[in-house]
């Protein structure tokens, strides 16, 4: 939701700077007389109410221009999440997205599992991987959860090094094995 009020201000915010711009650039070329300019600035000072509609519209334009420097400032360490290790060689860096590729490698091998869907979480103690799992069916569920636990908590930490605090399997379905019966005549 944030994202997409920041895309409107966003938008907004241009809009306005280029109408500032396009109002510089006719003073500058003289498209706009000095008269004309001279009786804006009047009005400016003569009504109360210009002046503060400017003020205010000033005031905003100024309060966009921080947010958009704080989160361009926020957004470029965040951009691309991952997992921070430092080693006696060096550091190494492994994104989420990596995390959830191997999650997902490590639960396809069980049987009886058709379809995946990983999610991964950093925290400080370690990693939390939530599985959603299409099954067959045809296995005992609490056996396959179970199994697919073990084989994502250890496959993970064999590769990564990094520890598992937690891997959740939830069985969003069961769907029937296609077993066709051949008819013979």
């Amino acid at each position: 939701m944030i994202k997409v009020v920041d895309k409107l201000l966003l938008f907004l915010y241009s809009i306005v700077i280029g109408a500032v711009s396009v109002f510089m650039a006719s003073l500058a070329f003289g498209w706009i007389s000095r008269e004309l300019l001279s009786d804006m600035l009047t009005d400016f000072y003569r009504y109360d109410s210009v002046s503060i509609t400017i003020g205010v519209i000033g005031v905003i334009l100024f309060l966009l221009s921080l947010r958009f420097f704080f989160v361009s400032l926020a957004r470029g360490s965040a951009s691309s999440q991952s997992i921070d290790q430092r080693t006696e060689f060096g550091d190494i860096r492994i994104s989420i997205e990596t995390i959830e590729n191997l999650s997902l490698k490590a639960a396809s091998k069980q049987r009886g599992v058709k379809d995946l869907r990983a999610r991964v979480r950093a925290s400080d103690a370690g990693l939390e991987i939530v599985l959603r799992a299409v099954v067959d069916g045809e296995h005992s569920i609490p056996t396959l959860t179970e199994d697919i636990q073990r084989a994502v908590k250890t496959h993970i930490e064999d590769i990564t090094g990094i520890p598992v605090i937690n891997v959740a399997v939830f069985v969003a379905n069961v769907i029937q094995a296609n077993t066709f019966k051949s008819r013979v005549e």
